[in-house]
């Protein structure tokens, strides 16, 4: 069997070992938008829903799924999270929401999947707090923008 990173000689899945990377400041920024009824929006922006504070409560909920994003990705590593940031903003002509995540970490591995996952569970929230009004949501276009640091250096969507 060849050997691919999260498979060892005898085609075991196991955990990557990063113990010889460098230590350097890693960044992944993402987004993913969802799609709802122009009713929805408009409870969402004019904080009209009766549970509250939509975005409020997707971005906690984005910043409590990237720090657990090791316990949800099998073979992803734990790592110390230095910062997260999620934008939540209502895009009215459009009617959906844009979420945009930024992650960082000084460490040995990166955190584009903490970005993904964060911006995942954002959208998801929405989706939950809304299904009782707006059950034709829907999540698209979740995605990695830009990642730096590394061996791989900076990488940039097109």
């Amino acid at each position: 069997m060849t050997y691919t990173p999260h498979f060892n000689q005898a085609g075991e899945a196991h955990i990557v070992d990063i113990s010889d990377k460098l230590v350097t400041q890693r960044i992944a920024v993402t987004e993913g938008y969802i799609e709802m009824q122009p009713e929805t929006l408009k409870l969402i922006v004019e904080m009209g829903h009766k549970k509250g504070d939509v975005l409020a409560i997707a971005r906690i909920a984005g910043i409590m799924a990237c720090k657990k994003t090791a316990e949800l990705i099998p073979l992803c590593h734990p790592i110390f999270i230095t910062h997260v940031e999620i934008d939540l903003t209502p895009e009215l002509d459009n009617n959906r929401v844009r979420c945009q995540t930024t992650v960082k970490t000084t460490g040995q591995t990166g955190v584009e999947m903490e970005a993904l996952t964060a911006t995942q569970i954002a959208l998801l929230t929405i989706y939950d707090m809304c299904k009782g009004i707006d059950r034709g949501m829907v999540m698209q276009s979740v995605r990695l923008l830009e990642k730096e640091g590394g061996k791989s250096g900076h990488w940039l969507a097109i």
